[in-house]
């Protein structure tokens, strides 16, 4: 029988032919049935019982049947590859992982059937539509929300269109972001703000309209209240946040005076304010508008000012990086190759970078290195449990 020599960065156990067999461990004995799927032979001592039910036909968790240090140690190894891709090489510190039912953002198909709405996740490759109600991955508030959701999901997809919906936990309840072909209507509203009243959602937005406002759905950013716009871009979980943010704190150290790249609504600017003046950069007009209204609702930090700019496109420059102790950036999975070369080319002195692509925190880790900078202990955080997404943060340090 083959065995399974190794398992690629898309969770995927290879055998000594290439061949790619999913939901299989390194040194497991296999067999390999038609459909490509394995029957297990010899399982590894790491090969653990799924803790959720749906793991067999859900396509949302790619890793459920690992114990949690294999797959801490694994994506640390991810890590570890992409920079020897570079010609790097670098202190993994640890994995910090987020504990199960923490995920705060979810987002759901959503369809109608003769029955009514359903809502889940997609099987994987597949079209096929996995209802999840014991989901291990989110907060129970979002758990508790599927009835109405699929309520949601029944108004917004048609017979042949599905629907997407975005779901947030907020201080004041669930913030909806609802993704479908159907206008907005009086009628529609009306159906929504009695979905939203008996299940307690915060806001529902249509697309880019709103459709309901109970109350503004905050998220606290230290202690600014933000209230971001539909759909932007939150941290997956609190604990990732904090973890990410508690790191970028060591990074800074004492810095007087931080410019943030890729700054969002404030995620690292509003919480260092209280001890740092800030400068927020970020391509988004309304995110920044909410950090800034943040900032002001605050009181009692210190001065944040905000520049909305496509980074990519037109990165700072050195001579715009000049007055600043540090710098945060946080860029898409894209990486920051145009703004890394500039902050090569600045006097900032330390730089906290975070990551969500180790391939691409690679080639802008290696432009750093090459001007003269030396790379901190790398921790991956772990906000994506069980699945392929590896997020990152370190510190570089001109020396």
């Amino acid at each position: 029988m083959p065995i399974i020599e190794a398992l690629t960065h898309h969770a995927m156990g290879r055998l000594a032919d290439g061949t790619l067999v999913p939901r299989t461990l390194p040194g497991e004995e296999v067999e390999v049935k038609d459909d490509g799927s394995a029957r297990i032979i010899t399982p590894s001592p790491r090969r653990v019982a799924p803790p959720c039910r749906h793991f067999k036909t859900c396509g949302g968790c790619a890793m459920q049947h690992a114990d949690d240090a294999f797959v801490a140690d694994w994506k640390a190894e991810i890590v570890a590859r992409a920079l020897a891709g570079q010609q790097l090489s670098g202190e993994i510190a640890g994995t910090l992982t987020s504990p199960a039912r923490s995920r705060r953002r979810a987002k759901f198909t959503g369809r109608r059937s003769k029955s009514g709405g359903v809502i889940g996740f997609k099987a994987r490759g597949s079209d096929m539509l996995v209802e999840v109600p014991d989901c291990q991955l989110i907060v129970p508030e979002i758990a508790a929300l599927m009835p109405a959701l699929a309520e949601v999901a029944n108004l917004a997809a048609s017979r042949k269109a599905e629907a997407g919906l975005l779901v947030t936990q907020s201080t004041a309840g669930a913030d909806l972001q609802v993704e479908s072909e159907r206008a907005l209507t009086p009628e529609l509203v009306g159906d929504l703000a009695r979905i939203a009243e008996r299940a307690g959602f915060a806001r529902i937005t249509w697309g880019q309209e709103s459709a309901v406002l109970r109350a503004p759905p905050v998220q606290n950013m230290g202690a600014a209240p933000v209230v971001p716009p539909p759909g932007s871009f939150l941290q997956a979980t609190a604990e990732g946040e904090n973890t990410l943010l508690n790191k970028v704190r060591e990074a800074i150290g004492d810095a007087s005076r931080v410019v943030d790249l890729f700054a969002g609504c404030g995620t690292f600017s509003l919480p260092l304010a209280s001890k740092t003046e800030v400068h927020a950069v970020e391509s988004v007009a309304p995110m920044i508008e909410a950090l800034q209204r943040g900032w002001r609702a605050a009181g009692g930090l210190r001065k944040v000012t905000t520049e909305v700019r496509d980074l990519f496109r037109n990165p700072l420059l050195p001579i715009d990086l000049k007055d600043f102790d540090a710098a945060i950036i946080d860029p898409p999975r894209a990486g920051a190759e145009a703004q890394v070369r500039q902050l090569a080319a600045a006097s900032v002195p330390v730089i906290a970078m975070v990551s969500c692509n180790p391939v691409t925190f690679a080639r802008d880790a290696r432009i750093l290195v090459e001007a003269g900078f030396q790379m901190g202990p790398i921790w991956v955080v772990d906000q994506f449990r069980w699945s392929t997404h590896v997020e990152l943060v370190t510190r570089f340090t001109r020396v």
